[in-house]
């Protein structure tokens, strides 16, 4: 694919500065909105059902994540799910740990029942689960699935009529209809907890400024793997991997997304 299309996008992104609206976990809440702040956009952490369909009013993308799931919490992304669909704003849902318990995965098929969710992304045991097919999670970590997982989320994709994404060393970008693998990333994104969640923010981010929910979320996994690999260059370990990948993250040039983006398509 022409990587200018890719780089066009991070430059409007940057432009624009969108507000982002969370509805995530307490685990990854601030880095969720420091490696938004560092993508270009505007994050905001609100889920009082007081306020949360106020809120979503203002925003460019919504991002549900149900990492640290509650029943209040649910409520209110149906809440905020519910006006963003109304105003056609993105949802990003990011079914952290979808296959593990049921609650989880009860949580995660009733949002998508519910709401129009935009953007499904999650790890392939996540997805394999929601798809219908075999699949393994522990906690909130992939143990595999049965079968062709392109095909799985190809054929989940359509059905849905949604955007899904499978992350992992190659990422999974469908619409149904379009297939793109995002080769970008290192393995060093594997050694601290939240990159899944930041890179679903990001994927908001990107989210908020194109009608493509596809070339958003290839554009956003690129960029974010493109910063991975640069802080692991001179990571001397987790932590400074990670205090390093906002700073390549907030570095990131849209030339850098237009030379450095793996993205082929299948």
């Amino acid at each position: 694919m022409k990587s200018k299309q890719f780089s066009d996008l991070f430059t409007r992104l940057r432009e624009k500065r969108p507000l982002v609206h969370h509805i995530t976990n307490y685990v990854t809440v601030n880095d969720c909105a420091n490696i938004t702040i560092s993508a270009g956009a505007s994050p905001v952490m609100a889920d009082a059902h007081e306020e949360v369909c106020e809120m979503v009013t203002f925003a460019g993308a919504l991002v549900l994540n149900i990492g640290t799931l509650n029943r209040g919490q649910i409520e209110s992304m149906i809440l905020a799910g519910g006006m963003a669909n109304d105003r056609k704003i993105p949802v990003i849902l990011d079914p952290v740990g979808a296959g593990a318990t049921r609650f989880r995965t009860d949580t995660a098929l009733r949002l998508l029942d519910e709401l129009k969710v935009t953007i499904l992304k999650g790890n392939a045991g996540e997805i394999g689960v929601l798809a219908g097919a075999e699949a393994q999670v522990r906690g909130v970590d992939s143990y595999g699935v049965t079968g062709d997982l392109v095909k799985i989320a190809q054929h989940f994709a359509k059905r849905a009529g949604m955007t899904v994404v499978v992350s992992g060393a190659t990422d999974i970008v469908t619409d149904g209809r379009r297939i793109l693998l995002v080769e970008n990333g290192h393995p060093m994104m594997g050694s601290i907890s939240g990159t899944g969640c930041m890179a679903a923010s990001v994927t908001g981010a990107f989210a908020a400024v194109t009608d493509d929910p596809v070339m958003a979320s290839a554009a956003a996994l690129a960029a974010f793997g493109i910063a991975g690999e640069k802080a692991a260059a001179g990571a001397r370990g987790p932590y400074s991997f990670k205090t390093t990948l906002f700073d390549e993250m907030a570095a990131l040039m849209p030339e850098d997304l237009a030379s450095g983006a793996r993205i082929r398509i299948r």
